[in-house]
């Protein structure tokens, strides 16, 4: 590991910690790949549902960490998430801070907190996630019991 690559995950490490910590309460199942600690599985989604009932989120990245509901749902969004762990790299502990003012600047404008965001508009531009996505959407829209 070069010198930048161990200043990288140190400077994204705050961001990352709970990251990890959610990969362990959810039962995550977890890989490395390419540098990421991957995971998914049904704890990551029934926590995606309950921090954001509604949403539909099939993806989420903290530092060095993506978690996603299930396998198809990282695979199609690896790309995008990979820019979200570009900006967790440049912007360390101040990411999840800025992340959230660029929402909350996004609401107090009338606008979504997820599309309108700054962060997210960059990773759609560079990454787009296809749509329709099938298999991810099915699980989405699955009914409750």
């Amino acid at each position: 590991m070069t010198t930048w690559r161990a200043a990288a995950y140190l400077w994204a490490a705050p961001t990352s910690l709970p990251g990890l910590l959610l990969l362990v309460c959810t039962g995550a199942r977890a890989a490395w790949r390419d540098g990421v600690l991957e995971g998914h599985g049904p704890g990551v989604a029934r926590w995606f549902d309950f921090v954001a009932p509604g949403r539909g989120i099939i993806a989420m990245t903290l530092g060095h960490v993506v978690l996603a509901r299930d396998e198809a749902a990282l695979d199609v969004t690896r790309a995008h998430e990979r820019v979200h762990v570009a900006q967790c790299e440049r912007w360390g502990a101040f990411f999840v801070p800025a992340y959230l003012c660029a929402s909350a600047v996004a609401w107090v404008r009338g606008r979504d907190t997820y599309y309108d965001n700054v962060f997210e508009q960059a990773a759609w531009r560079a990454a787009p996630i296809p749509a329709p996505v099938p298999a991810v959407l099915d699980v989405v829209a699955a009914p409750r019991r």
